[in-house]
């Protein structure tokens, strides 16, 4: 009686570990839950720091002089008759501040499209690892039921086999056929395994999460096809992959960067008020200050030619992500177009006929209509093609999903 409990309490927990979740729970987790999402967000605060740094004047700075040493009297620090004080405050000339508040500004822009992009590119992880899971559990499914029924017949040639009633031969052929499904199994289940860390990783769920996508949501996620051609394609690319406008930004954030470089050569000015108590023309005398330096020459010379140089640079980066992104949406597209093409010449009918070919050979072989050699060629040719139609729908959801992650704006009906 205890060991029964015990077993049901193992079961539990073993399903208590296991949850289903739709694509859009597995986001909304994602957006609460991601730690790589999460530490990139600071990227944004830490700009806006920046910024309120970039916006902070130099403090005023207050100096004070007191006699060390009185020449008539003979006498150390004469504190009493001789002291002065002064204010200095730098005041920034030539549009410093407010050029070094624009670049400040800028790179906050970066920083959020650098988070537009990483968000894009681990939600496209995250549909391509879920589609991954549910097809390698659809893969299984299929699998093991062959696996089931062929390892049951092997017991029985193998009964067989002892008698004599059937050859060593047939049980051999049998056998290579249940060994190639439990290798099949082998591997499915490896791939399930490394799909379920990656989503717990992504969602940061630590239960194994089954995915819930009906076999009609599945159906209408395949039928998808993008508006416009390959061209329209590539033009809405252009106009919205956070990748190409960060190399976009990144032109006019040199062009910033420079501009502030160039207002640093103009010299900035020392404003103040200083008081002498004796050592002036006048007692307690007060002054008025002023300090700024002789531009003799450009002290900031090489980094206004750095910045320019940086400029350059950063126009050619960003014609060649275009012509990059460009590349990858036709090929992209290509690739989803084959994709598609491909599966649609194999109609739900066939699918159908397949399954009950599959069906009446197994009557057949019970029946002993057809030979041993003919079952197991069919159920070895139904093995790779029920396969090889599981990845070639998962490579249209995975070639879809590769379009949305460079056009990154809704392209699929």
């Amino acid at each position: 009686m205890n060991r029964i409990a015990g077993l049901l309490i193992v079961a539990s927990s073993l399903v208590a570990a296991q949850q289903q979740m739709s694509l859009s729970d597995c986001e909304e987790a994602f957006q609460k839950n991601n730690l790589q999402l999460l530490a990139e967000q600071y990227n944004i605060n830490m700009a806006d720091a920046d910024i309120l740094q970039a916006k902070i004047w130099e403090l005023p700075q207050l100096s004070g002089q007191i006699n060390a040493y009185n020449p008539e009297d003979r006498k150390v620090f004469d504190v009493g008759r001789a002291k002065g004080a002064e204010i200095t405050q730098l005041i920034y000339m030539g549009g410093k501040k407010k050029n070094e508040i624009a670049f400040a500004k800028s790179n906050k822009e970066l920083a959020q499209l650098q988070f537009s992009q990483l968000l894009i590119d681990l939600r496209v992880q995250l549909h391509t690892t879920y589609y991954n899971l549910y097809y390698e559990r659809l893969k299984l499914k299929n699998t093991e039921k062959q696996l089931g029924y062929m390892s049951d017949l092997l017991a029985a040639y193998k009964q067989q086999s002892a008698k004599g009633n059937v050859s060593l031969k047939d049980e051999v052929r049998l056998q290579s056929v249940v060994i190639q499904l439990s290798n099949d199994k082998i591997a499915i289940n490896k791939n399930i395994l490394e799909f379920e860390q990656d989503l717990k990783v992504l969602t940061g769920i630590t239960d194994d999460i089954e995915p819930k996508l009906s076999d009609s949501e599945a159906h209408d996620i395949l039928a998808a096809q993008p508006f416009g051609d390959e061209t329209e394609l590539q033009k809405k690319a252009v106009e919205n992959n956070a990748d190409y406008q960060y190399n976009l930004k990144l032109i006019d954030n040199s062009k910033l960067y420079a501009q502030w470089q160039k207002s640093l050569n103009v010299p900035d000015l020392n404003l103040g008020a200083a008081w002498d108590q004796n050592g002036g023309t006048f007692k307690n005398e007060i002054n008025l200050t002023v300090g700024i330096p002789l531009p003799l020459w450009k002290s900031n010379k090489g980094n206004v030619e750095k910045a320019n140089f940086a400029i350059q640079q950063n126009q050619k980066n960003a014609e060649f992500q275009k012509l990059s992104l460009e590349t990858k949406v036709q090929a992209a597209y290509k690739t989803w177009k084959t994709q598609y093409d491909q599966l649609s010449q194999i109609k739900s009918d066939d699918l159908n006929n397949m399954e009950l070919v599959y069906n009446g050979m197994l009557n057949n072989f019970r029946k002993g209509n057809i030979s041993l050699i003919e079952f197991v060629d069919f159920m070895d040719s139904y093995r790779e093609t029920a396969l090889q139609i599981y990845d070639m729908k998962n490579g249209i959801m995975q070639s879809a999903e590769q379009l949305n992650q460079l056009i990154q704006t809704k392209i699929f009906y």
